[in-house]
């Protein structure tokens, strides 16, 4: 079927399709794949690329054609481990008391390898056309749109975004996650469908070509009635009316003034600190634009967008965000620094301590990482400020929330300000007893760290506190004299709860094995390091063995040192894998600890795939 000048839709699983230039081709989506079988009645000779929206079987349940055939394939880069590497997908997919609802199941039933991703935000030549990337969030999380100028008109791409005249192809594909307690739960995706047509609208196609339905050549018609339906739907569910108007044209809200904004629409406050030159640097930026998380914690239900640096540039006269600045490493607050690397050339300062974590996640034992290695630009001294534009920066150590934080102090606006990320809320109200401090354990909180924080903010005196997940708070001296009061409660109840001939800190454990995670080739070694400690108040012997599959060597055997009280230390393996024996997966090596005359066990582990 012809839909315009050289471009083709081909019906099959989805619809195909084919954008011809002279007698090469580039495809939008594959189906079956029974495509290839039918070029010469498009005038192709070849086909270069195949451009994926989405993984859905529908769409790529023939790929294998397409890869043997030497054709490139380009995928969405959330959805990159649904195609390429759905094998662990299946592997690790939980089916038991599953109370993840997206489909990720409707996925390929064995992985196909890919050429790369599609370049979000960007203009790129994908073989003889020239393509933009919007992603467009909806029908599955890591969906995109393509946009191509061709024959004076603009078209648009959109998968299974929208079907035909105000409809949709699946209501049940927007259904990220069970039904819980906010407002969007479950109907996560029918926001983000309603966000992403408007943005696609903001492009003025003049054509939506979907992957199901007909060919919508009234765009702003079919969006704005697909919208009112959509809207009444999320209405049935949420006590306050959806708005995605606003959260799109007016995402920044002033805090102190014109050059400090906090973000409205991420999930943790991201904040926009202006320059008067005309550049901005940002404190955390994770979840833009967010409608709720999806269930699950793999990498395809977890996608950054950028859609509120439009507004910095279109409200306050913003040219370039230069610096990302996060206060911790957690994803809600960095997972979008990548991304604004690659589309605006931010970079990424990172206190000396944060700095490890983000650049090589696999290496640690922590929760709520990002998937990616977040590069590094510019490490910064804890406890000395740094300067940017106009502003002097304080750099300070933040342990509690997790050991890998930092606070900010700055004035902005004539307004002495701190950023403090997630380590308590500003909630509060003399007389009232909220929970305040924010601790996990497995973010390595220690006893005495809110006290520390709580001495630390009464040294900087902030008249206003910004925060993760609360609204900014005017600091006043009796939410001090609390926060030093919690703190030291908090180290009192631990202490008097906790052995007291003991001294683990917080987390209940004497060691942990970097990496955490690791790959070897058959034959290989891998060093492995024990960080130890002695919870014993005077200096005592520690031994260390690592307890490994069958075959696999181990040097030294065991290892020993001599810790004072309390000490911390490393101690290092060299592992080496056996040359026979077929790949695995996360095998487990461990650390069997005894300090003194005290055997603790297997205090830790760390897992080593073998490929």
């Amino acid at each position: 079927m012809l839909v315009g000048s050289d471009v083709f839709l081909f019906r099959d699983t989805c619809n195909v399709y084919v954008l011809r230039s002279g007698r090469q081709a580039v495809l939008i989506d594959f189906g079956s794949g029974d495509v290839l079988d039918h070029l010469a009645g498009f005038d192709v000779d070849e086909v270069t690329d195949v451009l994926i929206t989405h993984h859905h079987r529908d769409q790529v349940q023939g790929l294998a054609r397409a890869a043997a055939a030497g054709i490139r394939i380009f995928v969405p880069p959330v959805e990159k481990d649904l195609i390429a590497g759905v094998d662990e997908h299946w592997r690790t997919r939980r089916v038991e008391n599953d109370y993840d609802v997206r489909q990720d199941r409707f996925s390929l039933l064995y992985q196909v390898p890919v050429t790369g991703t599609v370049a979000e935000y960007r203009t790129r030549r994908y073989g003889p056309v020239e393509v933009y990337t919007l992603p467009t969030p909806g029908h599955t999380v890591g969906s995109v749109s393509y946009l191509v100028d061709h024959g004076g008109a603009r078209l648009a791409f959109v998968g299974d975004l929208v079907h035909g005249e105000g409809r949709l192809w699946s209501l049940a594909a927007t259904q990220w996650s069970y039904t819980g307690f906010h407002g969007n739960a479950g109907k996560e995706g029918v926001a983000a469908t309603m966000l992403s047509c408007q943005q696609l609208l903001d492009h003025t196609p003049g054509t939506l070509l979907p992957s199901h339905g007909a060919v919508v050549t009234d765009p702003p018609r079919a969006v704005a009635r697909l919208r009112d339906r959509l809207q009444a739907l999320l209405g049935m569910s949420r006590s306050a009316p959806f708005d995605p108007e606003r959260m799109l044209q007016q995402p920044w809200r002033e805090v102190t003034g014109p050059h400090l904004l906090r973000n409205t629409t991420s999930m943790a406050n991201s904040y926009a600190l202006l320059s008067d030159d005309g550049t901005a640097l940002l404190l955390d930026f994770g979840y833009d634009l967010t409608t709720g998380l999806a269930g699950g914690q793999d990498r395809s239900a977890r996608r950054p967008l950028l859609a509120s640096i439009e507004a910095l540039r279109r409200d306050h006269g913003i040219d370039t965000v230069e610096v990302a600045l996060p206060t911790h490493y957690h994803d809600d607050h960095v997972a979008g620094f990548n991304l604004l690397r690659e589309v605006h050339g931010t970079e990424v300062w990172a206190p000396a301590h944060i700095a490890p974590v983000l650049a090589a996640p696999t290496y640690w034992d922590l929760p709520c990482l990002w998937y990616d290695p977040i590069p590094v630009d510019r490490e910064l001294p804890v406890g000395r400020p740094v300067r940017w534009r106009e502003y002097e920066i304080g750099v300070h150590d933040l342990p509690g929330h997790t050991l890998y934080a930092a606070a900010y102090s700055f004035t902005a606006d004539g307004r002495r300000t701190i950023a403090t990320g997630d380590q308590q809320t500003t909630e509060w109200e003399p007389g009232l007893k909220p929970e305040i401090l924010n601790y996990q354990y497995r973010n390595r909180f220690r006893i005495d760290d809110f006290t520390r924080s709580a001495e630390l903010y009464r040294i900087l005196r902030p008249e206003l506190m910004i925060s993760g997940h609360w609204f900014p708070y005017e600091v006043t001296d009796a939410y001090l004299d609390m926060l030093l009061d919690k703190g030291r409660e908090l180290a009192r109840l631990h202490r008097e709860l906790l052995p007291g001939d003991l001294d683990f800190e917080a987390e209940g454990f004497a060691a942990r094995i970097f990496p955490y995670r690791s790959v070897v080739e058959p034959g290989g070694t891998v060093r492995l390091e024990v960080e130890v400690r002695n919870p014993l108040p005077g200096a005592e012997p520690a031994e260390v063995r690592l307890v490994v599959p069958p075959g696999w060597r181990v040097q030294p055997d065991p290892a020993t040192t001599t810790l004072g009280g309390h000490e911390e230390r490393r101690v290092e393996f060299v592992v080496t894998v056996p040359e026979a024996g077929p790949p695995a997966e996360r095998l487990r090596v461990g650390a069997d600890l005894t300090v003194g005359q005290l055997r603790f066990g297997q205090q830790a582990e760390a897992l080593v795939s073998v490929r």
